[in-house]
């Protein structure tokens, strides 16, 4: 089976029960004008890991394995929306927006808007899966792990935004439920490098209690390797 030059140790995957999740490549989170600016963030600080997620996916791609990609957001009238969320959405921050709220991108969060829209660099195929979720992990009131049970996936590659929220949550998520999960180090950011770190440290601590960590380059490197 393909081997990964990962940390704690080596990362070691069948490749056809393998899959790629891209984790909230959106607008509303990446550009100007959408939620992680209307809470204050530099966005421009998530926007170095693209190229590396699209060689990345295009990788997976080439070899036939399946690619998923995840959008946090809100029915339109908020009815899967908890009143705590868009009361934490800090109002007084220099956008001043809270989720619904119309922004340059439309309605902040809500499915259906420019904002929603995962990023054209990364744009998902026709044949991809693409998962709408309300809360910040994957598998909350989604049917992730259906599909994933039904592909005879076990082992996933864990990318996207924010590594301390979303891409955490979704990996301990993972890790609950049985799955064997890799998150790529330059395929997730943050807009507070200190939790970027922080998460990483975490999720490969005590023998890779969550899962391991590696590079891109690593990881497709190990896609070359002879079938298993």
């Amino acid at each position: 089976m393909p081997t990964v030059d990962a940390k704690p140790f080596s990362y070691v995957y069948p490749r056809r029960r393998t899959a790629l999740i891209v984790i909230d490549m959106q607008r509303d989170f990446v550009q100007p004008g959408g939620f992680g600016a209307a809470l204050g963030n530099d966005v421009s600080k998530l926007t170095p890991i693209i190229p590396h997620l699209a060689n990345l996916i295009a990788a997976f791609r080439l070899h036939g394995l399946p690619v998923i990609h995840t959008r946090e957001g809100h029915k339109p009238d908020l009815s899967d929306c908890p009143p705590a969320k868009i009361s934490r959405c800090e109002p007084g921050k220099p956008a001043g927006l809270r989720i619904g709220d119309v922004g340059p991108m439309g309605r902040i969060l809500i499915q259906g808007e420019s904002g929603h829209d995962i990023i054209p660099e990364l744009a998902p195929l026709p044949s991809e899966l693409i998962i709408d979720k309300p809360g910040k992990g994957s598998f909350y009131a989604t049917p992730l792990q259906d599909r994933l049970k039904s592909w005879g996936i076990t082992h996933l590659v864990i990318t996207g935004v924010t590594t301390e929220v979303c891409v955490q949550t979704t990996m301990r998520e993972a890790n609950d439920r049985g799955y064997e999960c890799l998150l790529v180090e330059d395929c997730t950011e943050s807009y507070f490098p200190e939790f970027k770190a922080s998460t990483l440290a975490m999720v490969r601590a005590q023998g890779a209690i969550v899962g391991w960590t590696c590079s891109s380059a690593a990881l497709i490197n190990s896609l070359t390797q002879g079938e298993e």
